[in-house]
């Protein structure tokens, strides 16, 4: 009889300190979790300071190089060529972010046009920093009535989609639209991939696509070709330092999306192009 206490007694403290070792597995495994927590979130906090850091300090020294890019591009504009290729748009075209302003998607443009025809190629890149639809209007096409291009390219709105407005870039895109000349390649508005603009983004294209149609302009599907890379792709290794422009591989991106239709327009139009050895008016 008086073991029967004592196996109780030896299993109330066996019982006893499972509970207290149980007790202190779980509150170790909560302190464990929520100093994970901690350092997770301070994991985050520290790579997003670091990242907008890293995206201002990229963002102001790009800035400080639009001005080389406007000049270079200036520069070639006074060279000659047997083919004219004239584009509109807005820093994309300008190469901001890529290593120099040639590897830009119109620089990558012009290359191929030249090893597709072996014809040396003018190129007059009627583009501008920042410019938004009105911007393309205002100050690119009156220059580009002065010219009797054989390939033009269209790549503006990107700068539309922080404020975008419906009604006013449907009239603003038509107005553009209606002083292009016949095959014209205009494109789409590049993925945003995340946030409010893309949705902006995928109504501004589905206008770019139902005024294009009407005047019987191709469309370079640019925001399909930048939304298969990816958002996580895209960041990693197709943008600039301000985690907003293209790089070169980036940029090498965008031109995929024009060349078969330059293809397209180089064989159809053949022997038919202009012989002139200016390229055009200045």
């Amino acid at each position: 009889m008086d073991a029967l206490p004592w196996i109780g007694a030896g299993a109330l403290v066996v019982v006893s300190a499972s509970v207290v070792v149980s007790a202190s597995v779980v509150v170790s495994a909560s302190v464990v979790v929520s100093a994970s927590v901690v350092v997770s979130a301070s994991a985050v906090v520290l790579i997003r300071s670091l990242v907008l850091r890293r995206q201002r300090g990229g963002a102001d020294r790009l800035a400080r190089t639009l001005h080389l890019n406007a000049r270079w591009w200036q520069e070639q504009r006074t060279s000659h060529g047997e083919l004219l290729y004239v584009a509109i748009g807005d820093s994309a075209a300008q190469g901001v972010g890529a290593s120099q302003p040639g590897r830009s998607y119109v620089g990558l443009i012009a290359q191929h046009l030249h090893k597709q025809t072996g014809l040396s190629v003018r190129v007059v890149n009627l583009s501008s920093s920042g410019a938004r639809v009105r911007e393309a209007i205002s100050l690119q096409l009156a220059p580009l009535r002065l010219l009797a291009p054989d390939i033009v390219t269209v790549a503006i709105g990107a700068n539309d989609m922080a404020t975008f407005e419906q009604d006013r870039f449907t009239r603003e895109l038509t107005e553009l639209y209606d002083c292009l000349p016949p095959g014209s390649i205009v494109a789409e508005v590049p993925s945003f991939y995340l946030g409010p603009s893309e949705k902006n983004v995928r109504l501004a294209n589905s206008i770019v696509h139902h005024l294009a149609a009407a005047r019987g302009f191709e469309v370079a599907p640019l925001y399909a070709t930048t939304r298969r890379q990816g958002a996580a792709l895209y960041a990693l290794n197709r943008v600039a330092a301000d985690f907003f422009h293209p790089n070169d591989r980036g940029y090498r991106v965008w031109a995929s999306a024009f060349l078969p239709l330059i293809d397209r327009i180089v064989l159809s139009t053949g022997d038919d192009r202009p012989n002139r050895s200016d390229g055009g008016l200045a």
